[in-house]
């Protein structure tokens, strides 16, 4: 899992709409990009301005298949 928190509303609001459509997001913080699903929002009532705990889990990346280029084919019949 992946934690961090935010004051950016935006940024809240964005989150909070790819966890209520079951949807990936993707954070990015320090240089580096997170994506996975939306776990919680917590907002820290104690703190001015406001800010939000936020929990991903994250997904593992897909695999790329590499495949051989694909066959040039002749759509010309013989003649006959």
């Amino acid at each position: 899992m992946f934690t961090f928190e935010t004051s950016d509303q935006k940024e809240v609001r964005r989150l909070r709409i790819a966890q209520f459509n079951g949807r990936t997001a993707t954070v990015r913080t320090a240089g580096s990009a997170v994506t996975g699903h939306v776990r919680s929002i917590v907002e820290s009532k104690s703190s001015v301005p406001a800010a939000w705990t936020i929990t991903i889990i994250p997904e593992e990346p897909k695999a790329t298949l590499s495949r051989p280029a694909p066959r040039a084919r002749s759509f010309i019949k013989g003649f006959g």
